[in-house]
């Protein structure tokens, strides 16, 4: 039974961080994920949760084989904790805009848009201080937005694993569904092919990222789909481009990778994969800030051969808006 007795222990008093830690658990499904958003160790954030645990007198999350899930109290805990972090954010966002002047805090899932983009915000807002965050969750982003932090977020939700967008949100959709190419080691049996089907890749080892929000799961729907079972790495999308290039694995990647002279970049036969990309906002944000990513992703977009011929066999209205 939960004690009545006082709030906290002796030495310990709870802090915005520590509620910051609590919803990133409950977010992540998992304190591996969690730790890994949060930047800190997974056994430093088990002993915070403990610490946190006993400074209220009562479990917050019960441990899973497969992850973490909030017990009835804890979402009691976590239904205060979400407004009061969402009203600290605001408060200081507003401070700070008021100190510094106009500024734009963007986030972002990895993108070869991301250079044009700035370029032409910089040209359009040449007094607003501009900052950019890339991450590889676009759910962490989704709620970055909501909650103050961040004003616009450019992200991409994997087809089959919908994203949680924050309620208040407004988004925009830049591509409906982006097909996710594949890349190989330059001298893979398939790279003389100018599209490569999944089964011509089934002995391969893929890379995944699997801290990418839904990547791996919509990766593994697509391997059953097809009746296919190979053999998988867990890593992150900087290593796994040397292992593609020292011949140890293939992996998706975005259509708008450009040409390199170490390793074949294809499109896969009937698009299995693919990306919704979205942009979400902030309510009052600036509206010209969703036309030049758009001209920014259609500008890496066409200077991708590839891709560009995709564009074109698919008639798609992004080669209309060129």
């Amino acid at each position: 039974m939960r004690s009545t007795g006082p709030a906290y222990p002796r030495g310990m008093e709870l802090e915005v961080r520590h509620l910051r830690a609590l919803c990133a658990i409950a977010d992540a499904g998992s304190l591996h994920k969690a730790a890994r958003q949060l930047g800190v160790s997974q056994p430093s954030l088990t002993t915070q949760l403990r610490r946190i645990e006993r400074a209220l007198d009562g479990e917050l999350f019960l441990r899973e084989r497969t992850g973490c899930r909030p017990t009835p109290f804890g979402r009691t805990v976590l239904g205060r904790a979400r407004p009061l972090l969402a009203d600290m954010a605001a408060l200081v966002a507003e401070a700070r805009a008021q100190a510094h002047g106009p500024r734009l805090r963007i986030g972002s899932t990895a993108s070869r848009a991301l250079p044009g983009w700035l370029r032409r915000l910089h040209l359009r807002l040449p007094d607003t201080e501009t900052s950019l965050l890339v991450d590889v969750s676009a759910n962490a982003l989704l709620r970055m937005v909501a909650a103050g932090q961040l004003d616009v977020a450019f992200v991409h939700e994997v087809e089959g694993s919908p994203l949680r967008v924050p309620e208040g949100l407004q988004t925009h959709v830049l591509m409906e569904r982006e097909p996710q190419f594949v890349s190989m080691p330059r001298d893979h049996p398939a790279a003389g092919q100018e599209i490569v089907s999944l089964r011509d890749l089934a002995a391969d080892r893929w890379a995944v990222d699997p801290s990418v929000d839904g990547e791996w799961d919509g990766l593994r729907r697509v391997f059953a789909g097809a009746g296919l079972d190979p053999p998988v790495l867990h890593t992150d999308y900087h290593t796994a481009t040397s292992l593609i290039i020292s011949g140890e694995a293939v992996a998706p990647c975005q259509p708008t990778s450009g040409p390199r002279e170490d390793m074949a970049i294809r499109p896969l036969c009937g698009d299995p994969l693919a990306v919704r990309l979205l942009l979400a906002t902030r309510p009052g944000a600036h509206a010209e800030v969703y036309e030049d990513l758009r001209a920014a992703y259609r500008e890496a977009a066409l200077r991708t051969p590839p891709y560009r011929a995709w564009l074109h066999h698919h008639a798609s209205p992004l080669l209309e808006a060129a």
